[in-house]
């Protein structure tokens, strides 16, 4: 690591520590991450991150995202993880009581990508 580089500091949070509903931010900085707290039936508007990779990881519960124009949702239960893109329509409902880590990557440059 050269001098011009910062390292990122090396954090830890309780997840059940986070009182915001239905987002919390978990760490500061980037990548953004967001832990999701949803009752069953709890649904969030369509949105979306634009410039954003995302990984949705549910840790407990069951949620199902609609996902741009797709008509096929999405159904993503305790200990299963998606990978999408930011840039389109994104509308999560809660199946159950869920809880879930969300990582806001931002999308890596043309040509920046690691090999």
């Amino acid at each position: 690591m050269t001098d011009d580089q910062q390292r990122t500091p090396t954090e830890t949070r309780s997840l059940d520590a986070l009182e915001q509903r239905p987002h919390a931010q978990v760490f500061d900085g980037e990548p953004k991450t967001v832990r999701l707290a949803l009752e069953e039936g709890d649904e969030i508007a369509p949105h979306q991150h634009p410039d954003r990779e995302i990984v949705f990881h549910v840790l407990e519960g069951r949620v199902s995202i609609a996902l741009g124009d797709d008509d096929h949702e999405h159904e993503v239960a305790a200990g299963d993880l998606i990978r999408f893109d930011g840039a389109q329509d994104i509308a999560p409902t809660a199946l159950a009581d869920t809880t879930a880590v969300l990582v806001l990557a931002p999308r890596a440059a043309a040509g920046d990508e690691a090999a």
